[in-house]
């Protein structure tokens, strides 16, 4: 007499194992879980030093002098003064955590600013078309080929002169950044609206009546939008890059409001030609490493998201592929967990 044998029931896995870092870094394999790795650690140190910048560093950024008197400018690295001082006579270790908190700042802000009106953008000129549609591509079009750097300088002087206080220069920086990157997230946003509003489920949801608005936040947005996390990553190493600039420039913020990276570059220039290099060297690699790590990790997660790599790795054989049936592959679920919600929408 014969058993019917039952098929193994899928385990389900752990809640930490599904979070989107981890997932990412269970995916990912050889050198690129080395990029992806290195890239969060250095994240993850920028992050933590702008968060706990009040407790990690030894001085305030605008300090001058403690119970031994002044500071001294240009002193080079020495116990009292670990990265030396500048030519203002700040403590270069302290402007240098104290910048990471003002360039997190602007990152979030920019970041924010820039997803909130480019995805609203990009939804409602692909999804209604028409004359707006024109009309809204032909300025992000002409605001993309125009200069960054270049955009967010005039966008600085007017909205605080060149210069402002902590909140006003954070404020002006964020705006001038989130101007350059509005195109970018309209333009991803509209392509991905274009296609998916003609899918099945959306034709589905018109002949059940839905409106349009409902159409738009509750079917073509939520599909529209699952590229935006490498968006994010790759336009926050922008964002430093061109606060840096305008830092540089010398259309940042005050010096006595907060700790900015370019701002010091730009003060330490006569240095480097008198010998001085302390005072350039550990702004300009706290730039250059903040950058790399954002830019490992929106790479990586490019690749990840990029299913001909990902069919590439298990043809390969390094990547490892469920064979007793227990398990499925990595992130199938989620796709038959959408379409099963679409369908049923």
């Amino acid at each position: 007499m014969s058993t019917l044998s039952t098929p193994p029931i899928a385990r389900k896995r752990p809640l930490w194992s599904r979070l989107p870092v981890v997932r990412q870094v269970r995916q990912s394999v050889g050198l690129q879980r080395g990029m992806l790795v290195v890239g969060l650690v250095i994240v993850g140190i920028f992050v933590l030093s702008a968060i706990f910048a009040s407790l990690i560093a030894p001085y305030s950024f605008s300090q001058l002098s403690d119970a031994h008197g002044n500071f001294g400018a240009q002193q080079p690295p020495s116990s009292a003064h670990l990265l030396g001082t500048t030519v203002g006579g700040y403590d270069v270790l302290s402007r240098v955590i104290w910048g990471s908190q003002t360039a997190l700042f602007v990152i979030v802000l920019a970041i924010v600013f820039s997803i909130f009106l480019g995805v609203l953008l990009g939804l409602v000129s692909g999804y209604l078309g028409g004359w707006l549609d024109r009309i809204l591509v032909v300025v992000a079009d002409a605001v993309y080929a125009f200069p960054s750097l270049l955009l967010a300088i005039v966008m600085s002087i007017v909205i605080s002169g060149g210069q402002s206080n902590l909140i006003g220069g954070v404020l002006a920086a964020a705006i001038s950044i989130t101007v350059v990157f509005i195109p970018q997230y309209f333009r991803v946003i509209r392509a991905e609206t274009v296609r998916i509003k003609s899918e099945a489920f959306v034709e589905s949801a018109k002949v059940l009546g839905a409106s349009s608005l409902r159409i738009m936040f509750r079917h073509v947005l939520r599909n529209a939008t699952r590229t935006l996390p490498l968006i994010f990553t790759l336009n926050a190493s922008e964002a430093i890059l061109t606060l840096a600039g305008l830092g540089f420039l010398g259309f940042g913020i005050e010096p006595s409001s907060a700790a900015e990276w370019g701002y010091d570059l730009n003060k330490s220039i006569s240095d480097v030609t008198s010998g001085i290099w302390w005072t350039s060297i550990f702004p300009g690699l706290a730039i250059v490493l903040a950058v790399l790590g954002m830019t490992l990790v929106g790479e990586s997660l490019n690749d990840l998201a990029d299913p001909r790599l990902r069919t590439r790795r298990r043809a390969d054989g390094s990547a490892p592929v469920p064979t007793d049936g227990a398990t499925a592959p990595e992130g199938s679920t989620d796709i038959v967990g959408d379409l099963e919600l679409e369908s049923r929408e």
